[in-house]
């Protein structure tokens, strides 16, 4: 069964909203952990739309699981994420005017800057990991710049509104899977996923952890934050 990492990023869009305190990514982070997840995840961005630089110290100080820091390749953000030591750092694109990640990390593109950052990163104890497309050329680039750890984007598979495409898109993620298992590396695999869509992703075999993140927090809205942990952990099962 994949384990679950929870992305408490919404938790302080929430809050900025209103420019006070509450609520609190790091209260959210310990519900989560209570009802069973196995990592929290939350991503620096270089404008601090939502969660922020005391924010991710916090976690890295408090989680009892694992921290996995999704954050950019821009040095002031590498530089951070060195003194914050997060278990994990996944490196993802970000663009100033998205609202939310619109796709993979080329690494064919930005080896050579990437390449530097893993192996910052890796100095210091950290587990990198890169949130690519489900794209061979992409999986096998990852492999050669001495990254361990991939994270396969489902943005598309989420999105699809047809059998056909969703069909088509699942195929695509789940031989990505098995590629990157052949070259020996640890398959994570996230975004968009959620309540309607998430066992079938699941099932691949080898998928060692999903992460999701909005679809949680907007059911906690209704339902709380607990039970939309242990909702989605009864899915992925």
């Amino acid at each position: 069964m994949p384990k679950l990492g929870v992305n408490v990023d919404h938790v302080a869009t929430l809050r900025e909203a209103r420019g006070g305190i509450e609520p609190d990514p790091l209260w959210a982070a310990s519900i989560c952990e209570q009802a069973g997840c196995d990592s929290i995840v939350a991503h620096l961005r270089e404008d601090r739309r939502h969660i922020n630089d005391l924010d991710v110290r916090k976690l890295k100080r408090n989680v009892k699981s694992r921290f996995n820091l999704e954050m950019s390749i821009n040095p002031e953000i590498v530089e951070r994420a060195k003194k914050i030591l997060p278990h994990q750092a996944t490196l993802v694109p970000e663009r100033r005017q998205e609202l939310t990640t619109e796709g993979g990390l080329s690494v064919n593109k930005y080896k050579k800057k990437i390449g530097i950052v893993v192996e910052a990163l890796k100095r210091k104890g950290i587990e990198v990991s890169i949130f690519i497309d489900p794209k061979p050329s992409e999986i096998f680039a990852a492999k050669t710049i001495g990254v361990e750890i991939i994270e396969i984007h489902t943005g598309r598979y989420s999105l699809a509104r047809t059998q056909k495409a969703v069909g088509r898109e699942y195929r695509k993620i789940k031989q990505a899977v098995e590629y990157a298992l052949s070259l020996g590396l640890e398959v994570n695999a996230g975004h968009g996923l959620d309540y309607s869509n998430v066992k079938r992703i699941a099932r691949i075999k080898g998928i060692n952890e999903l992460n999701i993140g909005h679809s949680i927090i907007s059911r906690a809205i209704f339902s709380g934050l607990y039970k939309a942990v242990r909702d989605m952990k009864r899915l992925i099962r």
